[in-house]
Protein backbone atom coordinates (compact mmCIF):
# COMPACT_ATOMS: atom_id res chain seq x y z
CA UNK A 1 0.00 0.00 0.00
CA UNK A 2 1.46 3.71 -1.13
CA UNK A 3 0.98 7.17 0.50
CA UNK A 4 0.64 9.00 -2.49
CA UNK A 5 -1.17 11.95 -1.40
CA UNK A 6 -0.35 15.94 -1.42
CA UNK A 7 0.71 17.32 1.65
CA UNK A 8 -2.32 18.64 2.87
CA UNK A 9 -3.72 14.98 2.60
CA UNK A 10 -0.56 13.54 4.54
CA UNK A 11 -1.07 16.03 7.61
CA UNK A 12 -4.75 14.60 7.85
CA UNK A 13 -3.65 10.74 8.08
CA UNK A 14 -0.91 11.68 10.01
CA UNK A 15 -2.95 13.62 12.82
CA UNK A 16 -5.79 10.81 12.70
CA UNK A 17 -2.95 7.99 13.10
CA UNK A 18 -1.74 10.24 15.98
CA UNK A 19 -4.87 10.37 18.19
CA UNK A 20 -5.25 6.28 16.98
CA UNK A 21 -1.93 5.32 18.40
CA UNK A 22 -2.24 7.21 21.37
CA UNK A 23 -5.27 6.17 22.40
CA UNK A 24 -4.27 2.62 21.98
CA UNK A 25 -0.96 2.60 23.57
CA UNK A 26 -0.65 1.30 27.44
CA UNK A 27 2.22 0.92 29.16
CA UNK A 28 3.72 -2.81 29.96
CA UNK A 29 4.78 -3.42 33.19
CA UNK A 30 8.68 -4.72 33.06
CA UNK A 31 8.73 -3.37 29.46
CA UNK A 32 11.70 -0.82 29.87
CA UNK A 33 13.73 -3.34 31.36
CA UNK A 34 13.65 -5.73 28.89
CA UNK A 35 13.73 -2.67 26.23
CA UNK A 36 17.45 -2.09 28.29
CA UNK A 37 17.55 -5.76 27.19
CA UNK A 38 17.25 -5.84 23.88
CA UNK A 39 19.61 -2.57 23.48
CA UNK A 40 22.34 -3.92 25.29
CA UNK A 41 22.44 -7.33 23.82
CA UNK A 42 21.44 -6.51 20.29
CA UNK A 43 22.41 -3.14 19.17
CA UNK A 44 25.02 -1.47 21.69
CA UNK A 45 26.22 1.93 20.99
CA UNK A 46 30.10 2.03 20.14
CA UNK A 47 32.40 2.81 23.01
CA UNK A 48 32.45 6.57 23.88
CA UNK A 49 29.46 7.29 22.20
CA UNK A 50 27.24 10.13 23.23
CA UNK A 51 23.94 8.93 23.93
CA UNK A 52 21.33 11.06 23.03
CA UNK A 53 18.19 9.93 24.74
CA UNK A 54 14.94 11.32 26.48
CA UNK A 55 12.28 11.16 29.92
CA UNK A 56 9.29 9.33 29.01
CA UNK A 57 6.27 10.62 29.95
CA UNK A 58 2.72 9.23 29.46
CA UNK A 59 2.42 5.93 28.46
CA UNK A 60 6.01 5.75 26.53
CA UNK A 61 7.85 2.91 26.76
CA UNK A 62 10.51 4.00 29.51
CA UNK A 63 14.14 4.59 28.70
CA UNK A 64 15.48 5.31 32.25
CA UNK A 65 16.53 1.34 32.69
CA UNK A 66 18.68 1.90 29.31
CA UNK A 67 19.89 5.54 29.79
CA UNK A 68 20.93 3.95 33.69
CA UNK A 69 22.75 1.00 32.31
CA UNK A 70 24.55 2.93 29.34
CA UNK A 71 25.65 6.00 31.84
CA UNK A 72 26.77 2.91 33.83
CA UNK A 73 29.05 1.61 31.18
CA UNK A 74 30.58 4.68 30.54
CA UNK A 75 28.87 6.52 28.00
CA UNK A 76 27.88 10.19 28.46
CA UNK A 77 24.20 10.60 28.24
CA UNK A 78 22.00 14.13 26.95
CA UNK A 79 18.54 14.32 27.46
CA UNK A 80 16.86 16.86 24.81
CA UNK A 81 15.13 20.15 25.49
CA UNK A 82 12.47 21.15 23.56
CA UNK A 83 13.01 24.38 22.04
CA UNK A 84 10.60 27.26 19.95
CA UNK A 85 8.58 25.10 17.11
CA UNK A 86 10.22 24.69 14.17
CA UNK A 87 14.00 24.61 15.69
CA UNK A 88 16.10 21.47 16.56
CA UNK A 89 16.37 19.50 20.06
CA UNK A 90 19.03 20.82 22.03
CA UNK A 91 20.68 17.89 24.29
CA UNK A 92 21.49 18.82 27.58
CA UNK A 93 24.48 16.05 29.69
CA UNK A 94 22.35 13.69 32.07
CA UNK A 95 23.50 11.61 34.87
CA UNK A 96 21.56 9.79 37.52
CA UNK A 97 20.46 12.31 40.21
CA UNK A 98 20.60 15.44 37.50
CA UNK A 99 18.26 17.79 38.27
CA UNK A 100 15.10 18.20 36.16
CA UNK A 101 12.91 20.57 34.40
CA UNK A 102 9.85 20.61 33.40
CA UNK A 103 9.16 21.34 29.23
CA UNK A 104 6.35 21.95 27.05
CA UNK A 105 4.40 19.04 26.46
CA UNK A 106 4.68 17.24 29.87
CA UNK A 107 8.59 16.79 28.75
CA UNK A 108 11.17 17.21 31.33
CA UNK A 109 14.84 17.79 30.50
CA UNK A 110 18.34 18.93 32.51
CA UNK A 111 17.66 22.27 34.29
CA UNK A 112 21.06 23.38 32.58
CA UNK A 113 23.76 22.29 31.25
CA UNK A 114 25.53 23.50 27.69
CA UNK A 115 24.56 22.06 24.50
CA UNK A 116 25.75 18.87 23.06
CA UNK A 117 25.95 16.85 19.92
CA UNK A 118 24.65 13.13 20.70
CA UNK A 119 25.96 10.49 18.04
CA UNK A 120 23.89 7.80 19.04
CA UNK A 121 20.16 8.47 19.82
CA UNK A 122 17.09 7.04 21.10
CA UNK A 123 13.95 8.36 19.55
CA UNK A 124 10.54 8.41 20.84
CA UNK A 125 7.88 7.62 18.67
CA UNK A 126 3.49 6.53 18.14
CA UNK A 127 3.62 4.22 15.48
CA UNK A 128 7.00 2.23 13.54
CA UNK A 129 7.36 0.16 10.54
CA UNK A 130 9.52 -2.44 8.96
CA UNK A 131 11.09 -0.06 6.74
CA UNK A 132 12.32 2.17 9.57
CA UNK A 133 10.12 4.76 8.94
CA UNK A 134 8.41 5.77 12.32
CA UNK A 135 5.15 8.52 13.29
CA UNK A 136 6.35 11.09 15.44
CA UNK A 137 4.14 13.49 17.62
CA UNK A 138 3.94 16.17 15.09
CA UNK A 139 6.21 18.59 15.69
CA UNK A 140 9.11 17.90 13.09
CA UNK A 141 11.56 18.12 16.51
CA UNK A 142 13.13 14.86 15.48
CA UNK A 143 13.16 14.86 12.02
CA UNK A 144 14.87 18.34 12.05
CA UNK A 145 17.30 16.97 14.68
CA UNK A 146 18.29 14.06 12.61
CA UNK A 147 19.01 16.69 10.15
CA UNK A 148 21.49 17.99 11.87
CA UNK A 149 22.80 15.08 12.68
CA UNK A 150 23.26 13.03 9.88
CA UNK A 151 25.65 10.53 10.71
CA UNK A 152 23.96 9.83 13.73
CA UNK A 153 22.44 6.60 14.82
CA UNK A 154 18.90 6.54 15.40
CA UNK A 155 16.86 3.68 16.75
CA UNK A 156 13.33 4.32 17.63
CA UNK A 157 12.17 3.02 20.97
CA UNK A 158 8.95 1.55 21.23
CA UNK A 159 6.33 -1.14 22.61
CA UNK A 160 6.42 -3.83 19.41
CA UNK A 161 2.77 -3.48 19.73
CA UNK A 162 3.18 -0.06 18.40
CA UNK A 163 3.65 -1.84 14.82
CA UNK A 164 1.87 -0.47 12.24
CA UNK A 165 1.82 -1.92 8.30
CA UNK A 166 3.09 1.23 6.99
CA UNK A 167 3.76 4.90 8.14
CA UNK A 168 2.70 7.73 6.13
CA UNK A 169 6.15 9.37 5.36
CA UNK A 170 6.55 13.16 3.59
CA UNK A 171 10.28 14.10 1.84
CA UNK A 172 11.22 15.49 5.74
CA UNK A 173 10.54 12.57 7.83
CA UNK A 174 13.64 10.55 8.32
CA UNK A 175 14.41 6.67 8.38
CA UNK A 176 15.37 5.18 11.47
CA UNK A 177 18.89 2.98 11.72
CA UNK A 178 16.50 0.41 13.82
CA UNK A 179 13.58 0.03 16.62
CA UNK A 180 14.33 -1.39 19.76
CA UNK A 181 10.89 -2.56 21.60
CA UNK A 182 10.50 -5.27 24.62
CA UNK A 183 10.74 -8.27 22.31
CA UNK A 184 13.75 -7.07 19.93
CA UNK A 185 15.00 -5.27 17.78
CA UNK A 186 14.06 -4.64 14.04
CA UNK A 187 16.84 -3.69 11.03
CA UNK A 188 15.21 -1.78 8.49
Amino acid sequence: MSFRVNSDELLAIKAQLRRDCIAARTAIPGAGQALRDVLLRESPPRPGALIGGFWPMGAEIDTRPALEALHARGHRIALPFTPPRGRPLEFRPWAPGTAMAPGPMGTQHPAEGEAVFPDWLLVPLLAFDRTGARLGYGGGYYDRTLALLRGATAIGVAYAAQEIPQVPTGPHDFPLNAIATEKGLIRP
